[in-house]
């Protein structure tokens, strides 16, 4: 006998008393009205506790890429709980559908990086990335080699390692690990360059790094490690050849290379993988959650090169790391199902077109007053709010203007993703040109209604 679900708003949000949200105002949480139970979802469309049809803007948070109910992966992870319910990858066991999704990640990422550890979120990869690497430079005779280069701006995870490596704004009031991570200067030309040029600014960002690397002593640097394009600090697009000059930078310093991929890769910026296709790098290790089974089941990913691989698969040690749900049958049949639809119905070529429009659509609300920058790239896009376009100040974070623009757009059928006075899309891979265009007249709309409903004084 199965447990009866709630069915109403009342009910729902009764029993939700008891959840604790991630990342969520949990004070705020409390007031009536400011909770959405959804019930529902296909295609790109999801459905709440009341009946309200929304276009799913935020794609679930980065990962439904293939949209909602699709019945190829809902069925492919049906008939390897039939057949395989769980068994671990631990110490000697595999099993058919975990080896199978390895070597099709293999095959997929780019140039030497033949080898995956998987795990099931995105944090735990990023914090697998650094344990692996520690423990490859103990065994090469380097225990000193362990700090890591991050970047002002930037989201790696929330556990007690990765927080420490996302930007020092997301763990105020919290503690981390300490004394293991450098902050390089956020690479975000509009609101950091001033008045330098592009190119000039550039060369401010390579020559922080190297100033930072001389200062710690690059005998005691793992590795860099650096979303191709920053998600949760923003949606920060580095400038053009950034993260190819970053990586020369780590290799003339013997400093590894790590592309957290865990939004980036499975088709949202239109490639399999963003790094060498998109931004021409080659890292030694990328990381991977989110699109790679478009959030049907939980499952991540440390793919690492084979050169990282023999240095720790060689004799006189075990590698005493991993997750008892590490490959999960289920997780790796979605994964398996997921790819072959994304291959099947050729979804990183339609985002390549269809991103564009999207992006270059949503570009197009930079005419209103308060719109200071519209940034990102494909299915990947962020929205700034200011009071004043030429100078780039701010409103007072008590209007939080990016919550007032998403409710009106909730309001209108779109879920979309405040963070301040940014608002973040990022949304299923599938969207057809119309559904571009009716998101962006919502936003429109919607960000119109809140600028015209301001009093004067906030624009003082």
């Amino acid at each position: 006998m199965s447990l009866s679900l709630p069915h109403t708003t009342e009910d729902i949000l009764r029993a939700d008393e008891h959840l604790v949200q991630s990342w969520a105002d949990l004070d705020a949480l409390k007031k009536p009205g400011a909770r959405t139970a959804i019930v529902s979802a296909k295609g790109v469309m999801l459905q709440d506790s009341d009946g309200n049809d929304l276009i799913d803007g935020i794609g679930g948070l980065w990962c439904v890429n293939v949209g909602h109910g699709r019945q190829e992966i809902i069925d492919a992870i049906s008939r390897q709980l039939s057949t395989l319910d769980f068994y671990s990858t631990f110490y000697t066991f595999t099993h058919p559908t975990a080896a199978a999704l390895a070597q099709k990640l293999a095959q997929l990422a780019p140039g030497n990086l033949n080898k995956v550890l998987f795990s099931n979120s995105g944090s735990v990869a990023n914090d697998s990335a650094i344990r692996v690497l520690h423990h490859y430079y103990e065994r090469l005779g380097q225990p000193g080699k362990k700090l890591v280069l991050s970047r002002q701006g930037a989201y790696h995870g929330s556990t007690y390692l990765t927080i420490a490596m996302t930007t020092p704004q997301y763990s105020k009031g919290w503690s981390r690990a300490e004394g293991i991570v450098h902050h390089l200067k956020k690479p975000h030309y509009w609101r950091e360059a001033g008045d330098m040029t592009e190119a000039e600014f550039l060369n401010a960002l390579l020559q922080d790094m190297r100033d930072q690397i001389e200062d710690a002593g690059p005998e005691n640097i793992a590795c860099f490690i650096g979303e191709p394009i920053m998600g949760a600090g923003g949606v920060i697009v580095p400038p053009k050849g950034y993260h190819k000059k970053i990586q020369a930078l780590c290799r003339e310093y013997g400093i590894k290379f790590v592309a957290d991929e865990v939004v980036t890769a499975f088709g949202r910026l239109g490639h399999f993988f963003a790094s060498k296709d998109v931004f021409e790098t080659q890292p030694d290790i990328i990381t991977i959650a989110k699109g790679v089974t478009s959030g049907y089941q939980p499952l991540a990913a440390t793919i690492m090169s084979d050169e990282i691989h023999d240095v720790i698969s060689g004799p006189d040690g075990v590698f005493t790391h991993g997750m008892t749900y590490a490959g999960h049958p289920a997780a790796a049949a979605a994964g398996l199902a997921n790819i072959a639809l994304m291959e099947a119905e050729k979804i990183p070529e339609h985002v390549q077109i269809v991103g564009k429009i999207f992006e270059n659509s949503l570009r197009s609300l930079e005419d209103i007053d308060i719109v200071g920058e519209v940034r990102g790239s494909h299915f990947m896009i962020g929205i700034e709010f200011v009071k004043d376009k030429a100078k780039k100040t701010l409103f007072d974070s008590a209007l939080n203007i990016g919550m007032q623009v998403a409710r009106r757009a909730q309001q209108k059928g779109l879920v979309v993703r405040p963070l301040g006075h940014i608002l973040i899309l990022s949304p299923p891979l599938v969207l057809t040109e119309a559904e571009v265009a009716h998101i962006s007249g919502i936003l429109r709309e919607s960000i119109l209604e809140v600028m015209n409903a301001l009093p004067r004084a906030c624009f003082l």
